[in-house]
């Protein structure tokens, strides 16, 4: 609900999300929020880590500080991938939205690897934890607020489509792991001598540091070209074929130069006896028809029909 709300508050055109305006408001949205809420988290872990004597509550505040960081990172790739295009970015600037999750994706590793160093540390070099319920209360309070953030991160990032977003969501889901073993932990602490919040906190470090790396992944392949998604070949296929004059379409090359934007090259089949001046305009009919139902600037080649003898 509270999702909701803030999608009909701060975004304009919510309905349509495809538009770039209206994605650039939910970029924002999330990048403000995210900065926000992380930075609300860390001040009231701080306070329970300083207060409860628990090195591992203060490094997950410290780990909500990174996360507030990345969020300014996501707000300022928003901002840059939505930048026109200009004569030294002809295609627009719409992967650097790819490079901010780039960036988000190494910070959830190098969190997860100072995590575990921390926790294998606190191994050989257990320290005594003396939290209150009221601090065990007040941590599992943060937890829910990660679960929501999480989930609204997911949202956004469906609607949208955005693999920056959806690193944010899975970097929530990570804090919640993080917190759960911490809490678990601390309440272990008092019952038992065995290090058990260390081991669950270098269990949970390990998941963080391979789910960043699946991130880093999925950030790098369009950034160095990955094959099209086949759906978006056959739609085209499909779409350019139907336009009046065309008969058949073949060698179909997409560049993705950003979430939504596709910039494609194709080699269209008309008739060979039309003049010029027709084909020219069956061409471009074709292409600003395309350009109307799809996210993509499309540029067409004539290729003359064969004849049947």
């Amino acid at each position: 609900m509270l999702t909701t709300l803030l999608i009909r508050l701060f975004v304009k055109n919510h309905s349509q999300p495809i538009r770039p305006d209206s994605r650039l408001s939910y970029g924002i949205l999330c990048g403000y929020v995210g900065i926000l809420v992380n930075i609300a988290l860390f001040v009231i872990k701080t306070a329970i880590g300083l207060l409860s004597g628990s090195i591992a509550i203060g490094a997950d505040a410290v780990n909500n500080l990174s996360d507030a960081g990345s969020a300014l990172i996501t707000l300022c790739g928003f901002k840059m991938s939505a930048r026109p295009a200009d004569l030294k970015h002809p295609f627009g600037h719409g992967r650097f939205e790819y490079i901010a999750g780039l960036i988000v994706a190494v910070i959830i590793v190098a969190v997860g690897i100072d995590f575990l160093k921390e926790s294998v540390s606190r191994i050989f070099e257990p320290s005594s934890i003396n939290a209150n319920k009221l601090f065990l209360w007040l941590y599992g309070g943060t937890l829910l607020v990660k679960t929501w953030l999480f989930r609204f991160y997911r949202v956004i990032s469906q609607k949208i489509s955005s693999t920056t977003i959806e690193a944010a969501a899975f970097d929530s889901l990570s804090d919640l792991w993080i917190g759960a073993a911490v809490l678990l932990s601390v309440i272990a602490a008092g019952y038992t001598k065995f290090p058990v919040d260390s081991c669950a906190g270098s269990l949970v470090a390990i998941m963080v540091i391979i789910g960043g790396i699946k991130v880093m992944r999925d950030t790098i392949d369009p950034l160095l070209g990955e094959s099209p998604d086949q759906t978006i070949v056959e739609e085209l296929e499909k779409r350019i074929s139907e336009c009046p004059g065309i008969s058949g379409v073949h060698d179909i090359i997409i560049h993705n130069y950003g979430p939504n934007q596709y910039y494609v090259t194709a080699h269209a089949e008309l008739n060979c006896k039309d003049d010029l001046q027709t084909v020219h305009d069956t061409l471009e009919a074709a292409e600003n028809a395309i350009a109307l139902e799809m996210p993509v600037r499309l540029m067409l080649h004539c290729d003359p029909q064969p004849q049947k003898k």
